[in-house]
């Protein structure tokens, strides 16, 4: 768009309700907000549900003019629990009745699409929508209405371009090869059966899952584009993929996007001090992040397992601990019934570790210059977090296109090994200390190879973000911006 269409430009941004998907929205949103600042009557707007709107609202500045628009939506009338809106405060079996009860929210985005558009000048041209992928539909909507829709994936393209091949090539129970290539992603490289979720593996076509995705992949090629949060020198594979899947419509990669310190979590102002006073009395380059997100929980017999390493490791460790399978997330634990006797005391006697429950300050640990290494699921959010500060990862991958992210990081990119893969893995202490050992300790020779890379790749990353020829993810959001809406649709 050229200067002139900028101004009363309206922006409206609508994420999948789960926290790994409204965080880099939300992230993408202050960005162009900051980018588009000065024009005139231009607006951006945050689309979600009642129980989702306060938390959008908490990660922004008060300064900020974003407006935030709720969707009716009652999630016991799909057979969730009423106060059930986000993946975040679901177990893993009812991920897809959320998916499945976002449907519903169809009619009324696009009773708000003809409100919007009937605001101002009703030109069409100045309304631009950025959807989720797993709102596949809101493609079709925006095109009856002939407005310009492009997703926005908070995922990498490698991982998100793995995933749909693996959904669109169905039922890989039936296939005898331990590895295998995907149809129309050989360059992927191989997969193997391991690295598919329990619910690809066992999807036959007329699961519920297959119907979801059969329902909604299609949907994509309805938007006009794609923005990835990602950097093109380390996703360039993936990039490539969709930029010849969708015909050569515009990809633009446009990350990290990452929300700064301040914004990214509420949680208590008393661990984030304990944990950086902690990090303070440890040398440089000596402590493991340990960290499976927002949604993931291990068995009691692997925390078991990890915390035994931990140990016996005699590393120095920040161990983020949710409740184990099986154990309600919402409810308070005791981690005495299920990590190893008088671990806790032993690990405070020595302050060598520090245990934090559910919640940890994240940026604030892998930018410390004690932080070494980051045992992760490979979520992309923890991922692009690990790459901008040059800390390397152990894979612990458990989920969605957390596998693939795990395949790209360890044999494309270079900055991680995988320790351990899935939910039922029959991961030992031995391993996971010999994998720890391989990364940190300065006589490993692949240790020292990762550590270099993923410094190099942290300077791929804050390169991305500088303007000029070299910063691809600046160049992105400005060729974004730049497009005029009858040259995005072709």
């Amino acid at each position: 768009m050229a200067d002139a269409k900028l101004r009363n430009l309206k922006i409206v941004m609508f994420p999948f309700m789960a926290q790994g998907h409204i965080i880099p929205f939300v992230a993408l949103a202050l960005r162009l907000e900051k980018i588009l600042k000065n024009r005139d009557k231009t607006t951006i707007s945050l689309v979600n549900t009642p129980l989702n709107i306060p938390k959008i609202r908490s990660n922004l500045p008060p300064e900020s003019s974003i407006r935030l628009i709720e969707l009716p939506f009652n999630s016991s009338d799909h057979g969730l629990p009423s106060d059930a809106e986000n993946f975040d405060s679901l177990p893993y079996s009812l991920v897809i009745s959320l998916l499945e009860a976002s449907r519903s929210l169809r009619e009324p985005f696009r009773d708000l699409m003809k409100r919007i558009l009937k605001e101002g000048d009703d030109d069409q041209s100045k309304v631009m929508v950025v959807g989720d992928f797993f709102l596949g539909w809101i493609g079709k909507v925006c095109k009856e209405m002939s407005v310009s829709s492009v997703i926005f994936s908070a995922s990498g393209a490698f991982g998100l371009g793995c995933y749909r091949s693996v959904w669109l090539n169905l039922p890989h129970k039936e296939t005898k090869q331990d590895r295998f290539l995907l149809d129309d992603f050989p360059e992927a490289g191989e997969i193997e059966k391991t690295q598919l979720n329990s619910f690809m593996l066992e999807a036959d076509g007329i699961d519920s899952w297959s119907v979801f995705m059969k329902e909604n992949l299609p949907g994509w090629s309805d938007f006009d584009g794609f923005l990835f949060n990602t950097v093109e020198e380390i996703d360039q594979i993936g990039l490539s993929y969709f930029r010849r899947i969708t015909g050569f419509k515009p990809v633009w990669p446009v990350g990290p996007v990452l929300l700064s310190p301040e914004r990214k979590d509420s949680g208590s102002k008393s661990t984030e001090e304990a944990v950086n006073a902690w990090l303070d009395s440890k040398p440089d380059h000596s402590v493991l992040y340990v960290c499976f997100g927002s949604m993931n929980s291990i068995s009691q017999t692997h925390m078991f397992e990890l915390a035994m390493a931990l140990e016996t490791s005699e590393k120095n460790f920040i161990w983020v601990v949710r409740p184990p399978i099986g154990v309600e997330v919402k409810n308070e634990f005791d981690l005495k019934e299920y990590l190893p006797e008088g671990f806790e005391e032993r690990i405070s006697r020595s302050q060598r570790g520090v245990i934090v429950k559910k919640w940890a300050p994240q940026v604030d640990i892998l930018s410390h210059k004690a932080t070494c290494m980051f045992l992760s699921h490979c979520g992309w959010n923890s991922t692009l977090e690990s790459l901008s500060h040059g800390v390397p990862l152990l894979g612990w991958p458990m989920a969605a296109e957390q596998f693939f992210n795990s395949i790209l990081m360890e044999k494309h990119v270079g900055v991680s090994v995988e320790v351990a893969r899935g939910k039922k893995c029959g991961i030992k202490c031995d391993e996971i200390v010999s994998k720890i050992k391989l990364v940190m300790e300065e006589e490993s020779e692949v240790g020292r190879k990762i550590r270099k890379r993923a410094k190099e790749v942290k300077e791929l990353v804050r390169r991305a973000m500088e303007g000029g020829v070299n910063g691809s993810c600046v160049n992105g959001l400005e060729e974004f911006l730049g497009q005029e809406r009858d040259e995005i649709r072709k």
